[in-house]
């Protein structure tokens, strides 16, 4: 296992190197490739959106990074700290592309289950809940059961808990999915509060206007491979989103195009 080289402040926030990731439907059948040879990094306080079409791999690495999909080949590290151990886990703050909390309890409630996993407990973390809750909009409605939410104001729960014990590092799979559009304004002046803050955030997401406004850099994965990946400029920004829809759309076709013709040029 190859550790990282340092940066000039210390480690990285995230290492990916030669990551391979697949699934195996059962012992008879052959591991399916979803992300090959996957080489990133992530710099300290860097803001990073991870794009790419639906079954690009994104999810895959997501749960890579979380430790929660052992790799074929490769490795991940979290501010130079193996992904799974309990001191990578330890610096990160996640929301899953899906969450899902127990109904019949309350935002406080779920927020303290959370907290305790992570040695959290007492009033400080009753005071962190409180301030969280308000922070995401659910002020008011820290002792309503959950069965009552809607799927916008369980998200906007689910972001509350990845920021449980402030962590280094924000891990977020589609983190506007179910907001309405003042929920996606709320959460993006809340992760911009967070990035201010010193906070490195990575994450994926198909609203193109938010990764304009929010991210210092853009990853863009197609078929489990990095196809390009370059800095947020005011050109990409342009419009707010229709420059990168634009470039988005051009990279994607445009490897699809050149895998096509690899496939056909070795026939």
């Amino acid at each position: 296992m190859n550790i990282p080289p340092l940066h000039r402040d210390g480690p990285p926030a995230l290492a990916i190197r030669n990551l391979c990731v697949g699934y195996k439907k059962d012992v008879f059948t052959p591991v399916k490739r979803v992300v090959h040879s996957l080489d990133l990094s992530v710099a300290p306080g860097e803001v990073v959106g991870f794009l790419g079409p639906n079954g690009a791999g994104k999810s895959s690495t997501i749960k890579a990074i979380m430790g929660f999909l052992a790799p074929e080949a490769g490795d991940v590290f979290v501010f130079g700290h193996a992904a799974g151990t309990t001191l990578a886990k330890s610096k990160i703050g996640y929301l899953p592309e899906v969450a899902l909390y127990y109904p019949f309890l309350t935002p406080m409630e779920t927020l303290r289950l959370y907290g305790n996993l992570q040695g959290l407990s007492g009033r400080s973390l009753d005071e962190e809940a409180m301030e969280l809750l308000r922070r995401v909009g659910l002020e008011g409605k820290e002792k309503l059961q959950l069965k009552t939410f809607s799927k916008g104001m369980q998200q906007r729960l689910g972001i509350a808990q990845s920021l449980l014990g402030s962590p280094d590092l924000l891990v977020l799979d589609e983190v506007t999915s179910g907001l309405d559009p003042v929920g996606r304004r709320h959460l993006r002046d809340l992760l911009q509060e967070i990035k201010t803050g010193g906070t490195t955030i990575f994450f994926s997401s198909h609203e193109l206007s938010e990764v304009a406004l929010l991210c210092d850099r853009i990853v863009v994965l197609n078929n489990g491979t990095v196809v390009d990946e370059r800095p947020m400029n005011d050109e990409l920004r342009g419009g707010v989103t229709s420059q990168l829809e634009d470039y988005f759309i051009r990279t994607i076709e445009n490897d699809s195009a050149k895998s096509l013709g690899a496939i056909h040029g070795n026939r």
